[in-house]
């Protein structure tokens, strides 16, 4: 399953159940998607089920911006707190020293 910002997401069929997608933050489109519910307004990051379905949008933007939501709050902050994570992952934790 490959999502654009743009696209619905269906769930199970019901219409209760659909959510915009405003986010992809993988460069090829897979989940998870970062979807705000058409029901009560919710934005969560969600990874589709087998009973789940995308309904394509009417734009398709291939530029790296439309990935992520230009005026979300989950946006930079926690791409820059996933770069963290990955550095200390690779590198160790800031402010260790490694012994040999």
């Amino acid at each position: 399953m490959y999502a654009h910002v743009g696209d619905r997401l269906l769930v199970e069929g019901d219409q209760a159940r659909m959510g915009l997608i405003i986010g992809v933050p993988q460069a090829d489109g897979s989940p998870p998607y970062i979807v705000k519910w058409l029901s009560n307004g919710h934005i969560s990051m969600v990874s589709p089920g087998l009973f789940a379905r995308l309904i394509p949008g009417c734009q398709r933007a291939g530029s790296a911006q439309s990935r992520l939501p230009a005026s979300s709050s989950i946006g930079p902050r926690a791409t820059r707190q996933r770069s963290r994570a990955r550095r200390s992952a690779i590198h160790g934790a800031p402010g260790r020293t490694r012994s040999t």
